[in-house]
C-alpha cells in the first residue's frame, strides 16, 4: 500500500469509528499513533480543554510524550499552549535546551530525547478546543504534504468530539470534553494497577489493556473500570504469546 493509500485507509477507519458510542480516548490515542507511522515524526499527543477553559492531556503517542505534555502544561508554556491560545498551529521549531522560545519546555523535551516540534489547533469553526503535539527526535522539518495530513487528523479529532451534533453546540461540546476527560484519569488509574499487579511499566500496562480491550470487543474506559474495581480477568494484563 501506497503513502497516499495508507492515509486515506487512516481517515476512512477512523471516520468509521464515529458512531453514536465511540471511545473518544481511544479514537484519539490511535490518531496519535497514525500520526507517527505516517507523518514521520516521533511522538504525538492530544490535548483538550475543561469546560472551565483549561487544557488538558487527552491522549499520547508514548509515555515519553506523556510527560513533556504534562510538564507543558504545569510550565505554561509550549507549542501545544501556543497553537490553542491562537488558534493558529505553530510552524516547525527546532529546540535548543535552556532557550528559544520556550526555554523550560524546550530543556525537558531535549532531555526525553525531542529536537522540534510542531503544533496544530483543534478547531470547529472559530472555537478552538484543543491542540495536536507533534515531536521529533531530529531537526528535519515535515514536508507540506504532511503538514496538510496532520491538518486533516486535527480536523478528524475535532469533529470526533463534537460529532453528536451542532445543536445546543457549547453544551454538547462541554459534555463530551467532560468524558474525554474523565475517560483519562480511569484510564491512568488502571495503569497503575496493573502495575502494582504486574510490576510492569506504564506504557506496558496501558498496551495490555487495550489489547484486551481490542480483542474483546470492548471500550478502553470499560476495560479500565474493571481493572480498578478488580473484575477483570487476569488474563488482560497477561503478555500476548507470539503467533506460530
Amino acid at each position: 500500500m501506497t503513502r497516499e493509500a495508507s492515509v486515506v485507509a487512516s481517515l476512512v477507519e477512523m471516520a468509521d469509528t464515529l458512531t453514536d458510542d465511540f471511545d473518544i480516548v481511544e479514537l484519539l490515542t490511535g490518531l496519535a499513533d497514525r500520526c507517527v507511522k505516517l507523518l514521520g515524526v516521533s511522538a504525538a499527543g492530544v490535548m483538550l480543554t475543561s469546560p472551565a477553559g483549561s487544557l488538558r492531556l487527552v491522549a499520547y503517542s508514548s509515555e515519553a510524550m506523556r510527560v513533556v505534555e504534562l510538564f507543558e502544561l504545569q510550565a505554561h508554556e509550549g507549542p501545544c499552549l501556543d497553537a490553542y491560545r491562537t488558534g493558529e498551529r505553530v510552524e516547525h521549531e527546532n529546540l535548543s535546551a535552556g532557550s528559544g522560545r520556550w526555554p523550560r519546555f524546550a530543556t525537558v523535551a531535549v532531555e526525553a530525547g525531542f529536537q522540534s516540534a510542531f503544533a496544530m489547533p483543534l478547531r470547529l469553526r472559530d472555537k478552538t478546543i484543543g491542540a495536536l503535539n507533534l515531536f521529533s527526535a531530529d531537526q528535519s522539518p515535515m514536508s507540506e504534504e504532511d503538514v496538510l495530513v496532520a491538518r486533516a487528523f486535527a480536523d478528524l479529532a475535532a469533529i470526533s468530539v463534537v460529532q453528536h451534533g451542532i445543536a445546543a453546540e457549547t453544551q454538547r461540546v462541554n459534555e463530551q470534553l467532560t468524558q474525554a476527560l474523565e475517560s483519562r484519569v480511569l484510564i491512568e488509574q488502571a495503569k497503575g494497577v496493573i502495575f502494582e499487579r504486574v510490576g510492569i511499566d506504564m506504557a506496558e500496562a496501558f498496551s495490555r489493556l487495550r489489547n484486551y480491550a481490542r480483542a474483546n470487543n470492548l471500550r478502553l474506559t470499560e476495560v479500565a473500570r474493571a481493572a480498578i474495581d478488580g473484575t477483570l480477568p487476569a488474563q488482560a494484563w497477561e503478555p500476548v504469546s507470539p503467533t506460530t
